[in-house]
């Protein structure tokens, strides 16, 4: 058994695919028992498929560095 903190760690965790399949046993069995941290799982995973579905994307490094060139500039 763990406590939801490490739950929490956990889903986050399996969100990216980085948790261990031994850890993914435990939060499934934590799930089954914890109605706050199912609530956590099932919020997680909207936010991930809204942010996947946005098409976000970041500036590469060398926009980065434009634009803190223009910023350095403008002061």
């Amino acid at each position: 058994m763990i406590f939801c903190e490490k739950a929490a760690r956990i889903c986050d965790k399996a969100q990216y695919n980085e948790a261990s399949f031994f850890e993914v046993l435990l939060l499934k069995f934590h799930l089954t028992m914890c109605k706050a941290c199912t609530k956590h799982s099932k919020k997680n995973g909207q936010l991930t498929s809204l942010c996947t579905n946005a098409k976000l994307h970041a500036l590469s490094e060398a926009e980065k560095n434009n634009l803190k060139e223009k910023l350095k500039e403008s002061l």
